[in-house]
């Protein structure tokens, strides 16, 4: 008998049943833009990001978008309250019904607490939103600092067809050079050791009490990112069917 039927049903019901909302944090070159578009793909749910939402609000000249084009302009950061504002507004949309990816949010205690009530106050409303009724799951893609390093610092672009290579782990067939066009390699400034450095720092400053507070209610999973990128997607698949999230 064939497996095909059974395998294409669970497939089915992976993209239709109810998925909730996840919450998907790494640092710098974890992976973790690579690892949303494949959870997204996998469960047919939408990639929700806040640099996304900005870009948006602001291209449409939303007044939401027009106080965060004003905000940016002085060199600010944008309060959590217009974050907020900027993700309910979103997550109105009924193609987040069965769930959503939540990328870049929350980023502080205040937004996660927010978060918290929304959810509750969705799901005190009727049932209109399937999603509330699940627990937010936290994936958390957990890469050692000195492999991120070689990630960021070893990549190499082709200023021409724009391929990157890595020189620790996809280094091109002649040193510095692509090739395809035969184009010489360059390092993006912000790839440099010393930026890159700080930009961890940075990531561990503000995401680690977010983590911290989603741990002590149990709904962090730590997926191990130093695996192929098919194999971080299959455990973070692995954490969303099995995570307690009732």
């Amino acid at each position: 008998m064939s497996t095909q039927a059974p395998l294409s049903v669970a497939r089915v019901k992976k993209t239709e049943r109810v998925v909730g909302p996840i919450i998907l944090v790494g640092a710098p070159g974890a992976g973790k833009g690579t690892q949303a578009k494949l959870i997204a793909a996998e469960y047919a749910i939408p990639q929700i990001s806040t640099g996304d939402l900005f870009r948006a609000n602001v291209a449409q000249g939303t007044d939401l978008g027009l106080k965060v084009k004003q905000i940016l302009s002085h060199g600010e950061l944008v309060a959590d309250g217009l974050v907020d504002d900027m993700v309910a507004h979103r997550l109105g949309e009924p193609d987040v019904n069965r769930g959503f990816i939540l990328d870049g949010f929350p980023r502080t205690v205040g937004q996660a607490e927010w978060l918290d009530s929304y959810l509750k106050s969705r799901q005190a409303d009727g049932g209109s939103a399937p999603f509330s009724a699940v627990s937010p799951i936290v994936v958390q893609i957990v890469v050692g600092y000195n492999h991120l390093l070689q990630r960021i610092t070893g990549r190499r672009s082709c200023p021409t067809c724009g391929r990157i290579y890595n020189v620790y782990f996809q280094p091109p067939n002649g040193e510095g050079v692509c090739d395809l066009d035969g184009g010489r390699l360059f390092v993006r400034p912000d790839d440099t050791e010393a930026v890159v450095s700080e930009r961890l720092k940075e990531y561990e400053r503000q995401t680690l009490p977010v983590v911290e507070y989603y741990r002590a209610r149990g709904q962090v999973v730590d997926v191990d990112g130093n695996q192929p990128v098919e194999a971080v997607a299959a455990e973070a698949f692995q954490a969303i069917e099995h995570a307690d999230r009732v």
